[in-house]
């Protein structure tokens, strides 16, 4: 008897953990996963690179091969109303997470051309995401990164009637968004 329960246990568990989960939180339509890793000094935090296969970009005219956005400026937006926001100390791990690497693994990130290119950092309630609405290749800095998710996290809750936000470059080159995770199973 004990055998069997023990089995049907161990039988639970795998079914659980082998379930496939899909993304609530959908950063555009039609996106796609391309790859996923884990960063940070405990790698607790979900690192993906994520293309958007049905955004279109506009052209430019001849344009740099690569731009470093380091150091710009971006205007802080929440989103209204209050309610369902994630927590901002899970949203500060993704924070720490960034900085991290920055002294680990290098100090910049590189993201592809265009709009359809976006890193996603997911842990626990809190999803932030860097999304490159140029046409060229951008690099940006990780703690520049977490700066961001460390000010606008706290500063965009319940409390000032949000449930999220975001920071939007002056330039509209890139944004960093962060919002509430949710991960549930595929019915």
């Amino acid at each position: 008897m004990k055998l069997l329960s023990t089995l049907t246990a161990l039988t639970l568990a795998l079914f659980v953990a082998a379930t496939p989960t899909k993304r609530d939180t959908v950063i555009c339509p039609g996106e796609e996963i391309l790859s996923e890793t884990y960063i940070g000094e405990e790698k607790n935090v979900k690192f993906q690179r994520i293309t958007c296969p049905a955004a279109t970009t506009v052209k430019r005219a001849l344009a740099p091969r690569q731009t470093n956005v380091c150091g710009n400026t971006c205007n802080t937006n929440c989103f209204t109303p209050s309610g369902g926001g994630p927590n901002p100390n899970d949203c500060h791990v993704i924070a720490d997470a960034l900085r991290f690497d920055s002294q680990n693994v290098g100090a910049l990130f590189e993201i592809g051309t265009g709009s359809n290119n976006t890193i996603a950092l997911t842990y626990a309630s809190c999803e932030s995401f860097y999304v490159n609405q140029d046409p060229t290749t951008q690099l940006y800095c990780r703690t520049d990164w977490a700066a961001v998710i460390d000010f606008v996290a706290p500063n965009c809750q319940a409390t000032q009637n949000a449930h999220g936000g975001n920071c939007v470059a002056t330039d509209q080159q890139f944004f960093i968004q962060y919002v509430a995770f949710i991960d549930s199973p595929l019915m």
